[in-house]
């Protein structure tokens, strides 16, 4: 809030060419953000309260506020929020990853590239990244971490937990990288990229991070596996563990027939939307309408999704506030000024530069949404200026938006989850995620541009 007033004082010296409406709205989303950050309050409470001054003190009318809140980006994580509660509720989701740790489950990297798999099954309809990793992953870990002896209170995280934990971790980022629905930003860079009157599809997205995904899924577990060793290498008992939990699962219920059912369907919606004209948010709604129709959710369990209707809430406050800074003219203003300094610069160059600031700046963020909606736009709309071509600019920063959390231990929503179960110690997660960070910066930037240069992005 200081900062919003210090920058509401200013107003009268602002930059030339910034109007007060622009200069004024930069402040409450300026404020805001750092609300989002720093959390004084709850972060929907925030958006509220944001929103409240926006349209009070007059720099945005209260119909064009609201409207904000029918941003069909923002209903497909509405959505794909229930459709991730079915997961969990009927169980479907714990039984795949148990099945994967039978089948794969020897050894131990073998066991985390199992993890790994299921979490990649998964990702395309779940896209909180947090409720992947949170409510269907770690639980499967921690028991399998236990099962094997492994205990941060024992001081025997190293035996296996530790490797697994971190290792979800980074594969849980990256699937949230390769699928436009896998994390909650994605579907917000897609909404801040169409502002900017470039349009991203689900396949579109797919095929651009699937080489450079690939890669990343292969390589990391095994650099983890190298750089930060399980003391147990070898993992017999994982066959019989699953089987246990298996039989104790029983067969395959009903619900759970359902629902593979109907996110198999949505998942073929979703790639096949544009050449069947079925929208993405359209294809959630209808998958949604068949798990309520089947009996697989109630409405009670839609109206105790509270994560679901808090990011309605305080996303569509920040998606309306970068709309309107584009509007009102700031983020001209400032990509205009930006691509000044960077004048004579070959668009490759910029690139690098604007991804490498995207990234290293997330170690003062506590949300990977919260960063997304405060640079997105900006930074998307400086490529452009400075002649990068804008399909490459929009989905190399919606990748990023995912991998910048290879940073620190509060970087995004998975990142506290797994950090506090105390299997990795902090020094631990800072160090492994800096150097597994320049990785992602030399294969989705580097190989990731020569991929999408093939297959026609630009």
């Amino acid at each position: 809030m200081i900062v919003g007033l210090i920058l509401w004082a200013l107003t009268p010296i602002r930059p030339t060419g910034v109007t007060s409406a622009a200069w004024l709205m930069l402040a409450i989303f300026v404020a805001t953000i750092l609300g989002c950050i720093t959390k004084p309050l709850p972060i929907g409470a925030v958006a509220i309260i944001g929103f409240t001054v926006t349209v009070i003190t007059g720099v945005v009318k209260v119909d064009d506020a609201v409207a904000g809140f029918g941003n069909s980006s923002i209903w497909l994580i509405v959505m794909a929020f229930f459709i991730s509660r079915g997961f969990i509720k009927t169980g479907l989701g714990r039984r795949i990853a148990l099945i994967f740790v039978r089948m794969f489950g020897k050894k131990t990297l073998g066991l985390m590239y199992s993890l790994i798999g299921v979490d990649l099954i998964l990702a395309p309809a779940t896209p909180s990244n947090t409720a992947r990793a949170g409510g269907i992953m770690f639980p499967i870990i921690n028991s399998l971490s236990h099962s094997f002896g492994s205990d941060p209170e024992k001081h025997t995280e190293r035996k296996i937990g530790a490797f697994l934990t971190f290792g979800e971790f980074h594969g849980n980022m990256i699937t949230a990288a390769m699928f436009m629905t896998a994390m909650a930003a994605n579907p917000l860079a897609q909404s801040l990229a169409k502002s900017s009157h470039i349009h991203l599809t689900w396949m579109g997205w797919f095929i651009a991070a699937l080489v450079p995904g690939i890669i990343s899924l292969i390589a990391v577990p095994y650099l983890i596996y190298k750089l930060y060793p399980p003391e147990i290498k070898e993992t017999p008992n994982a066959h019989s563990w699953s089987e246990e939990q298996l039989k104790k699962m029983g067969a395959m219920k009903t619900a759970e027939k359902w629902m593979a059912v109907i996110f198999i369907l949505a998942l073929v919606l979703w790639v096949l939307g544009s050449t069947l004209a079925i929208d993405a948010t359209l294809t959630a709604f209808i998958a949604l309408a068949l798990l309520l129709l089947s009996g697989v959710l109630n409405w009670d369990d839609i109206l105790h999704e509270k994560g679901a209707w808090n990011t309605l809430t305080w996303f569509s406050v920040l998606v309306m506030m970068a709309d309107q800074l584009n509007l009102l003219g700031f983020i001209p203003w400032l990509s205009k000024s930006i691509s000044h300094s960077l004048h004579g610069m070959s668009w490759p160059l910029v690139l690098v530069i604007l991804i490498l600031f995207y990234f290293y700046s997330h170690y003062l963020f506590a949300s990977a949404t919260a960063h997304v909606s405060a640079m997105y736009t900006a930074l998307l709309a400086v490529a452009v200026a400075a002649g990068v071509p804008p399909m490459l600019a929009a989905l190399m920063l919606g990748f990023f938006g995912n991998l910048f959390a290879s940073t620190t231990n509060y970087s995004n929503g998975p990142a506290p989850i797994l950090f506090s179960a105390g299997y990795v110690a902090q020094k631990d997660w800072w160090r492994l995620n800096a150097i597994l960070g320049i990785f992602y910066l030399v294969v989705w930037l580097g190989i990731g541009t020569i991929w999408m240069k093939v297959i026609g992005v630009y």
